[in-house]
């Protein structure tokens, strides 16, 4: 399977996002842009160690939220204490196993949304994303 972003592109790929490509932050998208993948911190952490253990938690989260803000990467909240960054940005939802905890890509197309609530005033809507959650069903 292709990476997203190869290797000797990542460079051109931060900055044209508007991220300085340090050498911490390359490894990082090492990590992320390997493959079409969703990921926790912790994960992606234990991986950019693999890499280079001299990058810190702190680097790894900082950078995170840099990929986020640049839209580079989603941030897909489970619940509180559950968040994982997805590496595919288009437009899609997704279905989550709890049992399992494997998180799968649902076109946008197979989700219909009807209906939203009214937004308050000064505020519009930037997306929508959906996640059905879903567990092995009890044995009759």
């Amino acid at each position: 399977m292709e990476p997203l972003v190869a290797k000797p592109n990542l460079a051109g790929h931060l900055r044209a996002c508007g991220v300085t490509p340090t050498q911490q932050r390359l490894i990082i998208s090492e990590v992320l842009f390997d493959k079409r993948q969703h990921l926790s911190a912790e994960q992606i952490l234990r991986k950019v160690a693999h890499r280079d253990a001299s990058v810190s938690r702190a680097t790894v989260y900082n950078t995170l939220n840099l990929f986020v803000d640049k839209k580079l990467i989603k941030a897909l909240i489970i619940n509180k204490s559950k968040v994982f960054y997805d590496t595919n940005v288009s437009n899609h939802h997704h279905v989550y196993n709890v049992d399992t905890g494997e998180l799968v890509d649902v076109c946008a197309d197979h989700v219909v949304i009807s209906a939203l609530p009214p937004l308050p005033s000064g505020i519009e809507l930037e997306g929508a994303d959906v996640v059905i959650r879903v567990r092995q069903a009890p044995v009759a």
